[in-house]
């Protein structure tokens, strides 16, 4: 029997990451990757892979994971996300699904990535419809002092010290085109951070770093020093992960439109 066309649909993606053990697909653990993987599955009748941008950690939530899967063109992207978004549990949804061009890949074809994260410091934050989704601080803090730590962050560094883990065959550098806070809703404060690249924990480490210099528990002249290799320097403990949002990610127009010269077509479903 002949196998049916497939083509590539791409997905936007929201999601409460508390209950998840991460976006990558493990071994008696519930995933992000491993939800979308069984519901597709099920809709195509097949086996079926979802390749998402790049992987969020356990408690880590979403307003803008962007992945791609090929499914029988049967399935137009409308339809899809409707079939999709009634299977799914409520923790996960598609914002949106469009059809993607052959070679689109969502995390090689990526230019840069968004982050937000959220610290409440009003009382409200740590309402019940508000704390599972920040860190509920509830301290002042001294904002001068982390904006300007947030100032040093923008540009191309190294941010290995601000790395759980590092990642040897793609180098710990990373160049940061905006790092910033801004009010979050009357409940505290967001750090809005974009990237071509993130390390391992590397937001929560800058984010947990920049809040130790607000309280005043460390100057803002470390998060130089940190980025400079300075010896014997460490960075604070990383602020927890359910105040941190993956937001967006940024692709060319014509991403996947062209096979990569340097890698091959990303095969999804064979």
């Amino acid at each position: 029997m002949n196998e049916p066309a497939l083509h590539r649909i791409r997905l936007t993606l929201h999601y409460d990451g508390r209950a998840f053990h991460g976006w990558q697909v493990q071994p008696e653990q519930r995933t992000v990757q491993g939800e979308l993987e069984r519901v597709v599955a099920k809709l195509t009748n097949r086996p079926a892979q979802v390749v998402g941008s790049g992987r969020t950690d356990s408690g880590v939530h979403a307003t803008g994971q962007v992945a791609a899967t090929d499914v029988p063109e049967r399935w137009t992207a409308h339809a899809l996300r409707r079939a999709m978004n009634a299977l799914l549990p409520d923790d996960v949804w598609v914002a949106d699904a469009v059809l993607a061009p052959p070679f689109f890949h969502p995390r090689y074809d990526a230019t840069s990535r968004s982050y937000v994260y959220r610290i409440g410091l009003a009382q409200h934050a740590d309402s019940p419809f508000h704390a599972p989704w920040c860190w509920p601080l509830l301290r002042p803090v001294d904002l001068g002092g982390m904006e300007h730590a947030a100032e040093m962050i923008v540009g191309d560094h190294s941010f290995k010290a601000f790395a759980k883990a590092g990642q040897e065959e793609r180098g710990d550098r990373c160049t940061v085109t905006e790092a910033r806070w801004a009010p979050w809703e009357g409940l505290g404060l967001e750090f809005h951070v974009s990237a071509n690249r993130f390390l391992h924990h590397m937001v929560r480490y800058l984010v947990g770093t920049m809040v130790d210099v607000g309280l005043g528990e460390r100057p803002a002249g470390d998060m130089a020093d940190l980025l400079d290799g300075a010896p014997g320097l460490e960075t604070s403990p990383p602020a927890p992960p359910e105040g941190l949002f993956l937001a967006a990610v940024t692709y060319p127009s014509d991403a996947g439109t062209t096979p990569p010269p340097k890698r091959p077509r990303l095969r999804l479903m064979e």
